[in-house]
Formats: C-alpha cells, structure tokens, sequence
C-alpha cells in the first residue's frame, strides 16, 4: 500500500485530509433521489449552505443534474442555468468555503471555476461522458474526483455485473490515473461510485474491502448518504436512512475513508469525532500495550 498525501491543493491553500473531511451535497435540481437535499430557490440555496458550513462541512458539492438511477437527461444549458447562479451565490456569501461543481461536462467545469468561485471538478463519469474533461482539469490545475460509474445514470442499474468488483474498478481507476498524472495534475481523489452501476451485494463488497483501494496512494472519497443500499437493505425509504448512513460512514472511516459526501453535515461531523477517538486510543494502545 502507498502512503497517500495527507494535502490537497485546492486554490492555493492545503486541505490537510490528516483527519477526513465532509462533503456537503446541494442538489440544484427537481429530481433527485433525497428530496431533503433539492434546493432551486436562490434564499434557499444560501441559507442550505451556511447551515452546512455552520454544521462542520469542509466543502460544498454543487451539482444540477440528477444523477440517481433512471434519471432523465438534462441539458447544458439548463444545467449552467441552475448551477451557475447558486455557486455565484454561495461563493458571495460564503468566500472562504471550497466549493466543488458537481458535473461531468467540461464546459461547465470550466465556468464554474474560471467565473463562479468553484475550486474541485466532481465528475461522476471519470471523463467517459466528455472526452474534454481530463483537458480542462489539466489547464485549469484544480483538484479531480474521479468516480467509477459503470454506464450512464441512466442504464448503470440494468444488470451491473462484474467479475471482482474491486479489482475491475481498481483496474479501470489504473489506466485514468496514469494517464492524469503523466499530463501533470496533481491533486486526484478516487470515489468508488456505491450505487452508480452496482448491485447492493457489490456495494456492501466494496465497503467491505475498501482498504483496497488504498493501494492507488491517493485520497479517498466515499458516498454513500441515504443510499438505496442502506433503505432497500432495511426496508425503509431514504427518508428514514440517516441512522444507516451514519453507521455505513463509520465503517468507510475505520476502511480509510477521507471525505464523506453526504446530504447530513453534522451527523458525519459527529461520526468522524468519534472514530477519530477510536483511531487515537488504537494507536496509544500499540504504543504502550499497559494502557
């Protein structure tokens, strides 16, 4: 396993990812799976943000195009029509918050950062859905989750298959990697993408195994917030799913998680104090066995 860095660069300031990092998700959109995480109104969009800020999030995701299962297509232009105000307004209110643009098209990617305040590209489909992106993160020299999704929201949940997940997805991770690094971008974090093209079996084997892929040396981010592997396992609905998510986001820590992304900011603040206990008497522990 590589040491992975323990800093991001993200505007010329270092994120220390010593202790992980929560992502907070805002949905520009009328569609998402969470109903609790759509905001289109700008009022609303503001006080989302610092309400999250205020709860402990150490970066704000941005994104206004739905990406849960069936999803319909959005255009570009109704996406910049509803990313690109709200990360304007946020930015305003907010200056010293990072702000990630939650979107796989370049040209958004672009503005975002150059024109709005944006500073991390999200991009769900790892540059697969624009040939253009892996460009743009290059020229623009700004951090990079690249998420695995297997085909497109809106087919990745027709019969996803897999001979080892862990290894497939680790492989595909490989080539986009080498190819990122040998342009010069420097600062890249892996999402596994749970629920993007994977069965719950596949989701619940990736948590599982996360330690895996530690082994890229790089940052790891991990979504899983009220996902339909926690409500379909329990037989609730992603209302309901706070409490698995948390438990899940405890897990994912104790794997080598570094960022959660997550619609419930305090409730992974809390989990993250609490693991971090754990960690620290862990280590205390292997270093005086009396204690």
């Amino acid at each position: 396993m590589l040491n992975k860095p323990r800093y991001i660069n993200v505007g010329g300031k270092l994120l220390d990812l010593a202790v992980p990092k929560v992502m907070g998700i805002i949905n520009i959109t009328p569609d998402s799976f969470y109903k609790g995480s759509r905001v289109t109104e700008e009022k609303d969009i503001v006080n989302t943000a610092v309400r999250m800020v205020e709860d402990g999030a150490d970066i704000l995701d941005v994104g206004g195009y739905s990406s849960r299962p069936y999803a319909k297509d959005v255009s570009p232009e109704e996406e910049k029509s509803r990313v690109f105000n709200a990360i304007s307004l946020i930015h305003k209110e907010l200056p010293d918050t990072i702000i990630s643009i939650d979107t796989f098209r370049s040209e958004i990617a672009l503005i975002a950062i150059n024109e709005c305040g944006a500073q991390i590209i999200n991009d769900i489909s790892g540059g697969e859905s624009d040939e253009n992106m892996f460009n743009v993160v290059q020229a623009l020299n700004v951090p990079y989750i690249i998420m695995h999704m297997k085909g497109t929201p809106g087919n990745m949940q027709e019969n996803p298959q897999y001979d080892d997940v862990v290894a497939d997805i680790l492989k595909w991770f490989s080539s986009k990697i080498v190819k990122l690094q040998s342009s010069g971008v420097k600062d890249i974090i892996l999402d596994p993408g749970f629920g993007f093209g994977k069965t719950v079996a596949h989701n619940f084997e990736m948590l599982q195994r996360l330690g895996d892929f530690t082994v890229a040396g790089l940052p790891l981010l991990v979504g899983v917030s009220r996902k339909s592997m926690i409500w379909k396992s329990l037989g609730i609905t992603p209302d309901e799913a706070l409490n698995g998510t948390s438990v899940l986001n405890a897990v994912a820590l104790l794997g080598g998680a570094d960022i959660l992304r997550v619609h419930d900011v305090k409730e992974a603040v809390q989990t993250i104090r609490l693991i971090e206990q754990v960690k620290n008497i862990r280590g205390k522990t292997k270093s005086n066995p009396d204690l």
